[in-house]
């Protein structure tokens, strides 16, 4: 005959399915998506991947956060009012679905966002990352780049001045719709590192930027690594490295092209 359970072990296997359970709960916040390890997850709807297509592949590279380093070139961040000489980097970040992407030789439609009556470029190389980590030596730091292709910074400069001069947050004037327009991505073996080379940007054929890559104070492997001192860097995250000189206002009908050495050009028309 089965003896019944005592009071004191049914108290202690309670005590235990519940710690278990804290276990599973704890594993299940902390892995993708917030669902218990082995479960199959459900969702009410769909949020699409953001991608982005890689040159001679028929495969997409899929990010995960958008890095932005501010005032990387020293003749910008005196226009910003900043001393180069003084400032260590800083970075913010654009939500992923702020990418646009634009298509090699096409002249993609950019819409001119609501809120602002001050719209600004700012031309920037882009660096993909396929692997990441966390304090990551600059001696080690550019074999974590996939591949790089170019892109625009797009700012709503007078919001983002005004939540400056109010010392709040100014994700506002950098972190909105379709701010991030870029070109397809293109792997190492296929460009190699980009430590020099003419960085411009055209508004309506008149040069407006025009600089060199070596003139960046920080370069990519020294982002990475002070990115990486910050923030746990993972596989599908990409970093726009700042913009030179002569940051500037386009409006409606304006045409931006933008060109690095070794990269084909990327150009939108403001609408």
């Amino acid at each position: 005959m089965t003896q019944p359970f005592s009071s004191e072990f049914a108290r202690r296997s309670f005590m235990q399915a519940g710690a278990l359970a804290g276990t599973a709960a704890l594993a299940g916040c902390a892995s993708a998506g917030g669902t218990m390890p082995g479960a199959t997850a459900k969702t009410p709807f769909t949020v699409p991947q953001v991608t982005i297509p890689i040159v001679g592949s028929d495969e997409v590279f899929p990010v995960r956060r958008i890095y932005c380093i501010g005032r990387n070139y020293a003749a910008h961040a005196r226009e910003m009012g900043s001393d180069p000489t003084r400032e260590p980097p800083f970075f913010f970040q654009k939500p992923t679905d702020a990418i646009q992407f634009v298509p090699s030789g096409a002249v993609a439609a950019h819409p001119y966002p609501p809120l602002t009556k001050n719209y600004h470029y700012e031309a920037e190389l882009v660096a993909a990352l396929h692997k990441g980590g966390r304090d990551i030596p600059v001696s080690q730091a550019l074999e974590h780049v996939y591949g790089y292709t170019l892109g625009l910074d797009m700012t709503r400069r007078d919001l983002q001045r005004a939540m400056g001069d109010e010392k709040k947050p100014w994700e506002i004037g950098k972190s909105f719709d379709r701010s991030a327009p870029i070109g397809a991505l293109h792997k190492l073996a296929q460009t190699g590192h980009f430590t020099k080379g003419n960085i411009w940007l055209k508004v309506n054929g008149q040069t407006k930027q025009n600089a060199d890559l070596n003139q960046m104070i920080w370069s990519v492997a020294e982002q990475i690594s002070r990115l990486s001192q910050a923030f746990e860097l993972f596989p599908g995250d990409i970093i726009y490295s700042g913009t030179p000189e002569n940051v500037g206002p386009v409006v409606r009908g304006d045409v931006i092209e933008m060109h690095i050495d070794g990269l084909p050009n990327l150009s939108v028309r403001i609408v």
